[in-house]
């Protein structure tokens, strides 16, 4: 009878510190809505910015009263996918194709109009700022900040927010993404491209576009360093038309060469890889690089990431993080934490990633979260800043690790 496979979560993070302590690994993070929606706000309650699902009945809650037959219309066309990016991109489209024909009572300027309200709507939502002290992305700046590098950090998001501009700013840290210019920054494809700044730039890739960007009179897009441009630019990621345009592809066609180049590894957090055209994307570059690799830090259990579940049965060099287990080399099984130690200093670091959820229960696999990702990373230079628990983590039987990380 074969042996069940299982996963030693002390394995893998071992294995992981020692990668993020040093600076001579190329490193990559993805970071999607999660991300943000995992940060607490100024006076410690949740989230910071809503995730997907959050977002959208804000913004829809909020032009009910003006577009509620259409809104309604528009969600029986695109159940179940209804999110307010699939939205967004139907919108668009009605605008430019029909004219002055009427589609649920509206035509296409009147399409142009609930474009323009629901860009308006999300910016208002994601105008935030980060807490005055202490923030996930401010612990990510301190790893980034906190080693000399033989290569840059890039980081590929999916956010709008300008939070990891905020976090980098506050320290001094510079960084570029893909803009440049004073009175109305452009974007430059070929720096992107040839990624020749110094490795202590950091590069920031907004897969989505960001606040402050909008269309010029040369319907070029453009930087205005303003929080609340009311037309926001979104690449309607449903659509593969404006996903080939600038500044998209150029930034879609980065992620593909970072993943291109030998002994690369990107790190996800709170992206679910649903958006097709990032994820095949990821699929292609790790198809043909097998030296290439990628790390998942899925929040919910792993029965329900089933994008990355996908990804991972399919890809051995995608490994899968999720709270209740883990899929390593194509081999997927429930985390299991032996009774010894890999270390004596390591029990405080043991319960900075495998902890009982603040609601109580058996301990889980955390790093699926934005807040303790984040410490993991800036304290992992250190094991003075972890803090040792009150009572030790439920330990069970020593196992044989199913397989080695790096």
């Amino acid at each position: 009878m074969p042996s069940e496979i299982v996963h030693n979560p002390d394995q893998y993070m071992t294995a992981l510190r020692t990668i993020i302590a040093g600076g001579r690994k190329r490193i990559g993070l993805l970071l999607g809505a999660g991300a943000s929606a995992g940060m607490k706000k100024e006076d410690g309650s949740y989230p910071l910015i809503p995730a997907v699902a959050g977002l959208t009945k804000i913004v829809l809650d909020e032009l009910k009263a003006d577009y509620g037959k259409q809104i309604a219309e528009l969600k029986k066309e695109l159940a179940p996918k209804d999110d307010i990016e699939t939205l967004l991109s139907r919108i668009r489209s009605l605008a430019k194709v029909i004219g002055l024909a009427k589609i649920h009572d509206l035509d296409g300027p009147g399409y142009a109009k609930f474009s323009e309200r629901v860009c308006e709507e999300i910016g208002k939502v994601v105008t935030v700022t980060l807490p005055a002290t202490g923030s996930a992305y401010g612990d990510i700046v301190t790893w980034i900040t906190g080693a000399g590098r033989d290569h840059p950090i890039e980081i590929f998001t999916t956010n709008y927010d300008l939070l990891l501009e905020e976090a980098l700013e506050r320290v001094r840290a510079p960084y570029f993404d893909g803009f440049t210019g004073g009175r109305e920054p452009f974007f430059d494809p070929v720096t992107v491209s040839n990624n020749d700044l110094p490795a202590r730039w950091t590069r920031l890739w907004k897969l989505h576009g960001s606040l402050g960007w909008c269309s010029n009179s040369k319907d070029e897009v453009i930087r205005t360093g303003k929080d609340n441009a009311r037309h926001l630019v979104f690449p309607e990621h449903l659509k593969y038309e404006q996903t080939q345009k600038a500044p998209y592809a150029a930034l879609l066609d980065r992620l593909r060469a970072f993943l291109a180049t030998p002994d690369t590894l990107l790190i996800s957090i709170g992206f679910s890889f649903a958006d097709a055209h990032i994820s095949a994307r990821i699929d292609e570059g790790l198809a043909a690089n097998p030296s290439a690799s990628v790390f998942a830090f899925q929040f919910q259990k792993l029965a329900d990431e089933t994008c990355a579940r996908e990804l991972g049965r399919r890809l051995p060099n995608f490994s899968v993080y999720a709270r209740d287990a883990a899929l390593v080399n194509g081999s997927e099984g429930p985390w299991r934490v032996p009774s010894e130690l890999p270390s004596k200093d390591w029990g405080p670091i043991r319960s900075s990633y495998w902890s009982a959820p603040s609601g109580g229960g058996q301990n889980e696999f955390t790093l699926g979260a934005i807040e303790p990702f984040a410490r993991f990373f800036s304290a992992s230079r250190s094991t003075q800043v972890f803090v040792t628990p009150a009572a030790p983590a439920a330990a069970a039987a020593p196992i044989a690790p199913a397989s080695e990380v790096a």
